[in-house]
């Protein structure tokens, strides 16, 4: 199973650690953009049946969670043994009012990513690591559904940048956006359509002889 978790995995009475995207620098220089479709069915993993726990179990559970995280550079290190406990940790938060829909006011929002375990993403990490002129700066998922009933919009943000050339940790983004409408309390449906990126590059002064 992949496990992909940011902010999201918070209450509505939980401040965010992050809720806006700081805007592009008017350095930018470059932007692209491709438009396409594709139809996925995501399915989100609920825990088995039980008792709801309470508030304070479940900050309890997201402290276990965090906790479980730390250490792993968003899931690039992550032992086995440790994605196990990652992932009992997570099942373990997501018992709290399973089986509720998906409050999409709750969802709106943006949510910096925190630990995963999906390959296109961890490749990304792994990459950065190898090389030296590849950073990988902050990823984000951007839902905005806050006027919504059944659905809207998700983009997926990563910040990359090559040292000397571009800014440090945000001299490129890579938008990817899709549309999504809630099936069940436990699936999203997702139609992917716009890839779109930009580069902000580094301002040079240059060498007086």
């Amino acid at each position: 199973m992949e496990l992909a978790f940011a902010a999201s995995v918070y209450p509505a009475n939980v401040k965010r650690a992050i809720h806006v995207i700081r805007p592009l620098s008017p350095k930018l220089v470059t932007a692209k953009k491709r438009s396409f479709r594709n139809k996925f069915l995501c399915s989100v993993a609920v825990a088995p049946d039980g008792n709801r726990v309470s508030e304070v179990e479940l900050e309890n559970k997201k402290h276990d969670l965090l906790l479980a995280v730390q250490g792993t550079q968003r899931g690039l290190v992550a032992t086995a043994d440790q994605r196990s406990i990652i992932e009992e940790a997570l099942v373990g938060v997501e018992a709290y009012n399973m089986g509720a829909p998906i409050e999409l006011v709750v969802l709106d929002g943006t949510w910096r990513l925190q630990y995963t375990s999906a390959p296109d993403v961890l490749i990304l990490l792994e990459a950065a690591a190898r090389l030296p002129f590849f950073q990988v700066g902050q990823i984000f998922q951007k839902f905005e559904c806050r006027d919504q009933f059944s659905g809207g919009v998700v983009r997926n943000v990563v910040r990359w940048s090559i040292p000397n050339l571009l800014e440090e940790q945000e001299g490129a983004t890579l938008v990817v956006s899709a549309k999504f409408d809630v099936v069940s309390v436990r699936n999203i449906y997702l139609q992917f359509e716009e890839v779109s990126s930009s580069v902000l590059f580094k301002n040079i002064t240059p060498i007086k002889g």
